[in-house]
């Protein structure tokens, strides 16, 4: 017997005229991300990561587990 479902939806194909971004870091290990076709601003370098915003998103969600700035992480492990 012949059954009327729909396949699910293909999810569209990463738009390749999409801006991209790198994922940078700060010397206070704090992250944002930047256009990938600007010059990475002083005092921040690119961590190594690129993609679309959502992309780049994610990934500092996956990575940034500590929001405090590292001169501040310092002070509290040396008991200041």
């Amino acid at each position: 017997m012949p059954t009327d479902t729909v396949p699910p939806p293909v999810p569209p194909p990463e738009d390749a005229t999409a801006p991209r971004y790198l994922v940078v870091l700060d010397g206070e290990g704090m992250y944002s991300i930047w256009p990938e076709d600007m010059d990475v601003p002083a005092g921040w370098s690119a961590e190594g990561f690129g993609g679309t915003r959502e992309a780049c998103l994610a990934h500092v969600e996956a990575v940034w587990t500590d929001m405090r700035p590292l001169s501040l992480r310092r002070a509290m492990d040396a008991g200041h």
